[in-house]
């Protein structure tokens, strides 16, 4: 059993839903990640050609506005991290 949330909040499930759609990956591939789940430099999906269009769907889906002087590589290096930003934003409003 695992601890923390039993459900996942609708961020989450909405930002796997982009991770999924956007980067072509398999709905159990990406319902596996976790916080530690590596992603820009991890996935081979996520090059640099991808991050543009994954940032721009998030911010569409999620109702965020993503700066261009907030996208960095600690931002991308994990699951947990992106979840974590875009958690924030949302948040901020």
């Amino acid at each position: 059993m695992t601890t923390g949330t039993s459900a996942p909040s609708e961020t989450d499930a909405t930002l796997r839903a982009v991770l999924g759609e956007v980067l072509g990956l398999a709905p159990q591939r990406v319902a596996a990640f976790d916080q530690d789940t590596g992603l820009f430099g991890h996935l081979p999906e996520l090059d640099s050609m991808a991050v543009a269009g994954l940032l721009t769907e998030i911010e569409d889906r999620i109702g965020i506005t993503i700066e261009d002087d907030e996208v960095d590589g600690d931002m991308l290096e994990s699951y947990g991290a992106l979840l974590t930003f875009v958690e924030a934003k949302r948040a901020a409003g």
